[in-house]
């Protein structure tokens, strides 16, 4: 079998290690295992390969696994789901006390309790959603 193609057995065998491990380390050896497949198809001798290979996996893993774990660990910087209707203004539809109501949030109607639940708050008032609970919104009047 040609050396060229054992490399590219050997990326390909990284690559999909790497999807089921999610290190990046696996991902970077199978791109140093790429990178020596085409050496090899050029014809250079094995001892060679394995120093192109040991080069550019060492790059790899020592410069771009760092930048890579940096951009994979940020934090989400936009919310989604239930978590975008924190810190949104609503509308109740009616009567809302520490048991239950409606209110409105970007055209939707949501059931409600009140965040105090102490308090009632009528019909018309603009609130503030301070948190979800299954699909329920607690909410608090705005002063």
């Amino acid at each position: 079998m040609d050396p060229w193609l054992v490399w590219l057995i050997v990326a390909g065998f990284l690559a999909v290690a790497e999807i089921f491990t999610l290190t990046t380390a696996l991902g970077m050896l199978g791109a140093a295992a790429l990178v020596t497949a085409g050496t090899a198809a050029l014809g250079l001798p094995a001892p060679f390969q394995f120093l192109v290979f040991t080069v550019v996996a060492t790059l790899g893993v020592v410069f771009l696994r760092p930048v890579a774990l940096r951009h994979l660990s940020q934090p989400q910087t936009e919310r989604f789901g239930i978590d975008a209707l924190i810190g949104k203004s609503a509308y109740v539809v009616s009567e809302v006390t520490g048991l239950g109501g409606r209110v409105r949030i970007e055209g939707e109607e949501w059931t409600a309790r009140a965040y105090d639940e102490t308090l009632v708050i009528p019909p018309g008032t603009a609130v503030d959603v301070m948190e979800i609970s299954g699909s329920t919104a607690l909410v608090y009047p705005r002063e």
